[in-house]
């Protein structure tokens, strides 16, 4: 256990490996109650949101979700979230834990000249993870609706583990499929139990946020903090796909040019030729030992068995087979860019 963005989470129940390879292979079970969720509704919520977020909120169906972030007036990312359409005039955003307050408190100030209901249902919500090729066939058990009729992020209010009015979608965070569920926090533990014992005759395995970290590493998904934050270009990030300037959200401007111009940096992916692990901060270099950049994550890929990396480049060295140095306590690394995801 360890604290992190205010709560004393799971690293581990067991191996992080086994952890890992259950979900690529199987299926595991993560709890993720310690996200923040809003509801956002009323007539000008989508108004409101086309301003906040970078995505084009007007395109999301009823019952489907779309990754976007908040992007800030300097240029940076305030956070990155999902956010769902639960009906015509009602959003669900679900954001990082670390960046709930300071979320909300962007929220409410940029609502100011839209008049959108906002209810923070963070501390009431609690969120269950259930990830993997065989998370579907699991959990299909505990509840009435056709779980393999849902689309790549689609959503459903419906029945499960015995509770009523329980949203099930199909998000996550892994690249390996699978199923997250929202509820009332007091309904937690039965649901979690429930879930285990669904899932036992599949091999279900709970999963910490050390495995949560290497499956998104193998995807190039970006944590806050790490690959992404205020100070960093979404351009920059490989976020130009959930970058609509057109629709005038706020920092529009700079969006729409470094979209048409491009940057001096990118977000890149390496493989190590080793084993050695390359971690956040490492510095990147090119074949004459100039420093080019830094690592944002790193890991030794449990599915690969190859040291796999995130970092940002100068834009001229980002090209996929470049080959590049990570300096690893004192010693050079050879690796070379890949595209991502890494599997």
């Amino acid at each position: 256990m360890a604290p992190f963005g205010g709560y004393l989470m799971p690293i581990q129940y067991d191996s992080l490996i086994k952890e890992h390879l259950s979900v690529r292979n199987n299926l595991g079970v993560f709890d993720v109650s310690h996200m923040g969720e809003f509801k956002i509704s009323g007539e000008n919520a989508i108004e409101f949101l086309q301003y906040v977020c970078s995505n084009d909120i007007s395109k999301i169906p009823i019952g489907k979700a779309q990754y976007n972030y908040f992007p800030s007036e300097s240029g940076g990312i305030i956070d990155d979230l999902i956010v769902y359409k639960l009906d015509d005039k009602e959003y669900l955003l679900v954001v990082n834990a670390s960046n709930i307050e300071k979320d909300w408190n962007h929220l409410e100030k940029n609502n100011k000249a839209f008049g959108a209901k906002l209810k923070n249902i963070s501390d009431q919500t609690a969120l269950l993870s259930v990830q993997g090729p065989r998370a579907l066939e699991a959990m299909q058990s505990l509840t009435d609706f056709k779980l393999i009729s849902l689309p790549h992020y689609g959503l459903a209010i419906t029945n499960f583990a015995g509770f009523q009015n329980i949203l099930i979608a199909t998000t996550g965070y892994t690249g390996a499929g699978g199923i997250e569920i929202f509820f009332q926090s007091n309904k937690a533990e039965k649901i979690w139990y429930s879930i285990l014992e669904a899932g036992s005759a599949f091999g279900i395995k709970p999963v910490g946020l050390g495995a949560r970290d290497s499956l998104r590493t193998e995807m190039g998904y970006c944590l806050y903090g790490n690959e992404i934050d205020e100070t960093t270009s979404p351009i920059s990030a490989g976020l130009g796909w959930i970058s609509e300037p057109e629709k005038r959200c706020i920092n529009f401007k700079n969006i729409r040019r470094q979209k048409s111009n491009g940057t001096e940096r990118k977000l890149i992916g390496f493989v190590i030729e080793g084993r050695a692990i390359p971690r956040n901060g490492y510095i990147l270099v090119d074949k004459y030992q100039n420093q080019i950049g830094k690592v944002t994550s790193g890991t030794l890929s449990p599915y690969l068995e190859k040291a796999i990396g995130l970092g940002y480049v100068k834009s001229d060295f980002s090209s996929p087979l470049t080959e590049i140095g990570v300096v690893i306590r004192g010693k050079v690394w050879t690796a070379k860019i890949v595209k991502t995801p890494f599997i």
